[in-house]
């Protein structure tokens, strides 16, 4: 069991100001997997004035952006250097797979890294322009100090969804990890301190969620950027509005995989389970709902049931699992109460529908489709964050776009067919921030994530993540 007494604030390692703790359990077995500090209101304050110093006072306020290139770039090598250690950390604390962790939760995460510390270098954080009465000088500049608060789903990821465009904007960053992932966000510190990232840029608190709120609405933080539920991130916006606190929120999603009549169903399938399932069906951007035309509806059910039945699932550090337990026992009550509620409503379980019966430790739920789903069910209208898929039938693309395009999210979504053409133009009209086309990830670092509707505020990568964390500033000049 691995035990931290400490948290880093101002570059170092220093002791709470409180005595609670925080228990990270292995999600795999159910015991105690580590320990780490509960910090209190008044180390949220040490960790706010050390950022704070640090961008107004430091030397990161006048850094270059080859300077903040260059440190994004030795966070990225610095953590591939123990990507196994985070892998498996992480695969400890969630329950992922740890054959997925090492690409989905660590590469993943250091080439948001290294794409930032690419884009920093090229980016215009100064113009002049020919205003209508003369020159005019247009910054882009750093909004301050960062409150970034991550998930437990998928840790490292999120945290550099948000490091990485705050540090290229050269802001300052008090990062809170949840506390049943606050294991990975030490490993993320250590290696900080390794690459010497300058006093207070970044600071990590592992906190509960009610000190957590303390950081929202702090006064020397300038904006806040959220991942997570819809009700914590309605709350967190209505705090931000009361100080109009930049708020970026990154919430669920419902989304829709829409097979098309002309779809190669192996391909596609293959694509559907590993978008649908990917992390235990915990994933914001997961396809749990799966509409099949009228004419190849029981084809589909019956080959998505095949696939799904088919998974290995184990020990999410045993290399040939594919699917692992849930974070938590309250997610798995959570998720099985939802499969209760599908039955309930007359969905028919195709497989899965309960817990495994060669598990006798951890928190594992079968994975499991359901048919004979109609869109009004709960199952197709809530989010679950579990391996649940809900096959939906239609008549048609209209009717496809007008079932995807019936839920309060719009996060994410995918469609497959032979003709790409088609495929593409059904894409343009799904009200959803991300759709993929015959392909495994709607994500693309390079362009911006990000949902519609119930799904969030504002986007993260590509240009338009930088642009989250940065100020307009307009210098008008002399004539002549």
């Amino acid at each position: 069991m691995k035990v931290y007494d400490k948290l880093f604030i101002g570059g170092e390692f220093v002791a709470p100001l409180g005595t609670q703790t925080i228990d990270v359990i292995n999600a795999s077995t159910e015991e105690i997997a580590g320990r780490a500090p509960e910090a209190t209101v008044a180390d949220i304050d040490r960790a706010v004035e050390s950022a704070r110093q640090a961008f107004d006072n430091g030397p990161w306020a006048r850094s270059t952006p080859l300077e903040r290139a260059e440190l994004l770039q030795q966070l990225s090598k610095a953590i591939q250097a123990r990507y196994q250690e985070f892998a498996e950390v992480i695969s400890t604390e969630t329950g992922c797979p740890v054959t997925s962790s090492i690409m989905t939760q660590v590469f993943s995460s250091t080439m948001v890294f290294d794409y930032y510390g690419g884009l920093v270098t090229e980016f215009p954080f100064e113009e002049q322009r020919k205003g209508v009465m003369g020159p005019v000088l247009v910054r882009r500049e750093a909004v301050g100090v960062v409150g970034a608060i991550v998930p437990w789903n998928v840790p490292l990821f999120v945290s550099a969804l948000k490091l990485a465009p705050a540090l290229a904007a050269g802001c300052t960053v008090v990062l809170k990890p949840s506390p049943e992932t606050a294991l990975d966000a030490y490993l993320l510190a250590e290696v900080a301190q390794e690459i010497g990232i300058p006093a207070g840029v970044l600071n990590i608190v592992t906190a509960g969620r009610e000190v957590s709120e303390h950081l929202v609405t702090h006064p020397g933080v300038d904006k806040i950027s959220f991942t997570g539920s819809g009700a914590a991130g309605r709350h967190i916006a209505a705090l931000c509005a009361q100080d109009l606190r930049r708020v970026t929120l990154e919430l669920g999603g419902k989304s829709a995989a829409v097979v098309l009549e002309d779809a190669d169903l192996d391909a596609s399938l293959t694509h559907v389970v590993n978008n649908g399932l990917m992390n235990n069906g915990q994933a914001c951007i997961a396809q749990t709902r799966i509409l099949a035309p009228r004419s190849r509806y029981n084809e589909v059910v019956d080959a998505l049931a095949a696939k799904v039945g088919a998974l290995k699932v184990g020990s999410a550090l045993d290399t040939a699992t594919e699917l692992g337990p849930l974070v938590a026992d309250r997610q798995r009550e959570r998720v099985l109460g939802y499969i209760e509620k599908g039955k309930a409503q007359g969905a028919r379980v195709a497989t899965g529908g309960g817990c495994p019966d060669d598990q006798d430790r951890g928190w594992f739920v079968s994975p499991t489709v359901f048919a004979d789903v109609t869109n009004d069910m709960t199952i197709a209208q809530e989010e679950i964050f579990g391996p649940v898929l809900s096959v939906i039938q239609y008549d048609g693309p209209d009717d496809a776009v007008r079932i995807a395009n019936d839920t309060t999210y719009g996060l994410s979504g995918a469609v497959y067919g032979a003709d790409v053409e088609q495929a593409t133009g059904i894409a343009r009209r799904l009200r959803t921030g991300t759709v993929a086309v015959n392909n495994m990830s709607p994500m693309d670092f390079a362009a911006p994530f990000g949902g519609f509707k119930q799904s969030g505020l504002g986007r993260e990568l590509g240009p338009e993540g930088l642009q989250a964390f940065l100020e307009y500033k307009t210098i008008t000049l002399p004539n002549g």
